[in-house]
């Protein structure tokens, strides 16, 4: 059995297994509707519970997608919904009865020990929807699309960061030494990567880049990432934040101190972080990016279920 929580945990080959899986996948689709089945339907009679204790759009409808196509079915819950948010239950009951009722659970959290307490008592895969710390599905379909765009292993590209320091920017960190690609980041002094996260990189006798100048952090760019700067649950001062970004707005003068053919992606949801001359330009390609989530996910439902061909 193989969980998917952080992309730190995970081999680079499996990695690698599953990005060359979700791209057979999506080619192998190009004539099928969006809710019939794979070839074969490789998850046919399993069911993936998922939870979500904050709020969830592509992560929710993308793992509905994913296990849909791949011949199973879900059931979405909210904490609050369960005597576990209501009632005091414990979690290790609680992933008892998950365990009897699901083959799978995937969880969208605001606590990172609250994951590893199911992982403990589960008996089915989790899998990390975003978490604190982490948000492995997003970063993995990211380079997948990254390369699927490119036409390039990610290990040859030079990969921005300009934002804040988030679990998204935590997992794309941890994707840089598992793929060996060159990460800039970009973002004010006091918004730079912890000592944990740097830490585990120098562990790793890798090295990230780090710059308070937004003009720096792009400069041979091949792509540039980049997240809402205030998130639904900051509880930071805000206005100081957003004046702390002002430099950081990613628009159409900084995108021209990348290179020529560098491409723009965004997590999404979106905030005043970005442009709409480049959000909706054509070096975007955050459609792209968004709908990728399913494929990749549908690869990582199979590696986790243990039917990864």
């Amino acid at each position: 059995m193989k969980h998917f929580i952080n992309l730190k945990d995970i081999p680079a080959k499996d990695l690698r297994k599953i990005i060359s899986d979700a791209k057979k996948r999506k080619n192998s689709r190009n004539k099928l509707n969006t809710l019939e089945v794979d070839k074969g339907a490789p998850l046919k009679g399993k069911i993936l519970i998922q939870m979500f204790e904050k709020a969830s759009s592509r992560t929710r409808i993308s793992f509905y997608l994913a296990i849909k196509q791949l011949g199973g079915g879900t059931l979405t819950l909210r904490s609050n919904e369960l005597h576990l948010g209501q009632g005091g239950e414990s979690i290790a009951d609680t992933a008892k009865i998950l365990s009897t009722y699901g083959d799978g659970f995937m969880m969208r959290t605001d606590s990172d020990k609250k994951i590893e307490d199911f992982k403990r008592y589960l008996s089915v895969p989790i899998i990390n929807g975003l978490s604190p710390s982490s948000h492995p599905t997003q970063v993995l379909s990211d380079i997948f699309t990254v390369e699927e765009i490119i036409k390039k292993p990610i290990s040859k590209l030079n990969i921005c960061w300009i934002g804040d320091s988030n679990n998204v920017l935590d997992s794309l960190i941890a994707a840089s030494v598992k793929f060996s690609f060159k990460l800039s980041i970009g973002c004010p002094k006091k918004f730079e990567p912890g000592k944990k996260v740097r830490n585990w990189v120098k562990k790793n006798n890798k090295k990230i880049y780090i710059y308070n100048d937004a003009k720096k952090a792009v400069s041979n760019a091949d792509v540039i990432f980049s997240d809402k700067v205030i998130s639904l649950n900051d509880k930071v001062n805000k206005k100081k934040k957003i004046k702390a970004f002002k430099n950081f707005k990613i628009d159409k003068k900084l995108m021209s101190h990348a290179k020529k053919n560098c491409i723009f992606l965004h997590c999404l949801p979106r905030g005043d972080e970005v442009s709409d001359d480049v959000f909706l330009g054509n070096k975007s390609h955050v459609w792209q990016q968004a709908l990728n989530r399913v494929h990749v996910q549908k690869s990582i439902l199979l590696y986790c279920f243990g039917k990864l061909r």
